[in-house]
């Protein structure tokens, strides 16, 4: 095997007085060959295997195929989640050379008919098919309307080790097996193998079918890069064909989206293209906005644009109880456990004897205001936050003083105007958007998981077509009962024609949340913009990303990315009218101008 530098740096050894002076200026310019450049390190070859570098290899090539095949049919093959490489080889052959090999062939089949006839014997029904195909065949090709080829399909499967390379592989012949196609490993023959699937255009393996133009074109996978549906909304152009990605997200199985990537990738910018679009289909959409990014598109549509902070007249009391038109469910007993998980934001993670006396100063703080398990009791004016407070304090023991103390802060403090005051706030508006830049970064949380819980009382009470967008998610997946509350909410939004959009930036977080790995499985639509390289290792392996993949995520420009629907998916490029732009651009530039423009013209 020949190392890069065989040629190129003397040993201790050697004879200097050797090397010409032109291999001297070579070595002094660092001019090497490109193919040592490219060369790996070490290539071994093994029976089923080629380990090049460290890096494993197998090689399969395809051996049968069915008599019927449909348009597409390397879908399967082609959307396989692992990084494998696939290589077509296609020969044309001569007419006059197949229409003899026909002549001959057909006269075969139909002298060994003819003899099972005479015999008495039963007509072998595969030679009875092989001969009509045969004859078809002969027509179309005399008559011009079909020409002949000979194909060669071979895989290359790579895997860092052994033992995921053979479960892979064993994975793609089944696959393969699936649709009727016999796969085989190129066994004592992955040199030639592997030289059959890399770009050099030598097919080493020599391993051919023989189809008619027709069968050919099946096997071309233009399916595979289309994402586009009959109807609704237009989310960007595909980067492999610039068709347009149209998808209506409630014709899945499910509504729910998440959105990852870095700040500044543009996952805000396609989120309220989403956001605008879906109102054109009388969507109605609510927005948690910790950002102050959606207050320009509210005004433009005559959205509810509700704004907290501690002189903000909106109120919302988490206290509150709606009854569930949908579901016969216990709503007392999942308000207190919704009220628990908020404590614990609040106060920090509870001890067993702490967390015990919340519990029954929230149950006390509901029966003071008449309000029991019995539903007749629960449209009563629901008590506040301060009411909770007042209990604690009431405690004689020193845990339940404690525990006061530590909310305190919510019921005088600045954040006492917002959630200690009966809910004012209703969700009547085509967009309503609730803003909460104003709140400082530590009580963030707290803000987002009482306003979320506020959004989906009113949810359950009203059944209408909606979208709920979460921006900043990573907040909530901070703490485990908002986390387990925001899973819950997206496992059960299908029931109540909802979908949930999950944004964040903080990829890595919302990943290494055990609630995080199961908002992405109960949402059928996944975006993926660019990534940090700090991140990408753990978003390749949650979504079974392709190394091109990673590298496109990796280097993608500013709304670039992969759009996942289903099983399919395809990267994109977000794409918005000038008339759209205007609504949606964060760019400070382009809004402070737009705002200047606006004063201008007044």
């Amino acid at each position: 095997m020949k190392l890069p530098w065989d040629k190129k740096v003397p040993t201790e050894n050697s004879n200097r007085d050797n090397s010409t002076a032109s291999d001297q200026n070579k070595l002094a310019e660092g001019v090497t060959d490109v193919v040592d450049v490219i060369a790996p390190s070490a290539i071994e070859e093994d029976f089923n295997f080629l380990r090049i570098g460290d890096s494993y290899v197998q090689t399969l090539f395809v051996a049968g195929y069915p008599r019927y095949v449909s348009s597409n049919w390397l879908l399967p093959l082609i959307n396989f989640e692992h990084t494998i490489d696939i290589s077509m080889h296609i020969y044309p052959v001569e007419g006059k050379t197949v229409l003899d090999d026909l002549r001959r062939k057909i006269a075969e089949m139909e002298a060994e008919i003819t003899n099972d006839l005479q015999q008495g014997k039963a007509i072998n029904p595969s030679t009875q098919a092989k001969l009509e195909d045969a004859r078809l065949l002969q027509e179309q090709l005399v008559r011009g309307v079909e020409r002949f080829f000979l194909f060669g399909l071979y895989i290359n499967i790579y895997s860092s080790t052994l033992k995921e390379l053979r479960f892979t592989s064993e994975q793609v012949i089944s696959t393969l097996g699936s649709i009727m196609i016999v796969a085989k490993k190129a066994t004592l023959q992955m040199d030639e193998g592997f030289k059959a699937v890399i770009p050099i255009a030598e097919d080493k393996l020599d391993i051919k079918r023989n189809m008619d133009t027709t069968s050919l074109a099946t096997t071309f996978p233009f399916t595979s890069s289309e994402l586009s549906d009959n109807r609704g909304i237009l989310y960007g152009i595909n980067e492999h064909n610039e068709s347009l990605v149209v998808f209506d997200r409630f014709s899945l199985e499910n509504a729910n989206m998440t959105v990852f990537a870095t700040s500044g990738a543009g996952k805000s910018y396609a989120v309220k293209l989403e956001v605008l679009r879906s109102l054109l289909f009388g969507i109605n959409v609510i927005v948690i906005d910790p950002e102050d990014e959606y207050r320009m598109l509210a005004s433009a549509v005559a959205g509810n644009y509700l704004d907290f902070s501690p002189t903000s007249a909106n109120k919302v009391n988490p206290f509150d109880l709606k009854i569930n038109k949908i579901e016969d469910e216990d709503v007392l007993s999942q308000k207190i456990m919704f009220l628990h998980a908020l404590m614990e934001i609040i106060m920090g993670k509870f001890t067993p004897e702490e967390g015990a006396i919340i519990d029954r100063a929230i149950v006390r703080a509901y029966k003071m205001k008449g309000i029991t398990p019995d539903p007749q009791t629960q449209t009563k004016e629901p008590p506040l936050m301060e009411d909770l407070y007042k209990i604690l304090v009431g405690y004689e023991n020193e845990v339940g003083k404690q525990l006061a103390l530590r909310m305190e802060r919510f019921i005088k403090g600045g954040l006492a105007k917002i959630f200690n005051a009966p809910s004012n706030i209703r969700l009547d508006s085509p967009l309503t958007v609730f803003s909460i830049h104003k709140v400082e970064d530590e009580l963030r949380p707290v803000a987002i998981f009482v306003i979320l819980n506020f959004i989906w009382n009113e949810i359950i009470t009203r059944f209408k077509k909606r979208l709920l967008v979460v921006d900043e998610a990573w907040y909530l997946m901070q703490y485990p009962g908002s986390a387990r509350f925001l899973r819950g909410i997206t496992k059960r939004a299908r029931k109540y024609y909802l979908g949930v959009t999950t944004i964040t930036q903080d990829v890595e977080d919302f990943l290494n949340s055990p609630y995080g790995a199961s908002i992405i499985n109960n949402s059928a639509i996944q975006l993926l913009m660019k990534q940090a390289p700090a991140a990408i290792d753990k978003v390749s392996k949650t979504f079974y990303l392709s190394e091109g993949e990673r590298k496109l995520l990796l280097a993608a420009n500013v709304g670039e990315g992969i759009f996942f629907a289903g099983a399919n998916h395809v990267a994109i490029r977000v794409v918005a009218a000038p008339e759209e732009h205007r609504l949606i651009t964060t760019k400070p530039e382009e809004i402070l101008a737009a705002s200047q423009g606006g004063a201008d013209k007044s």
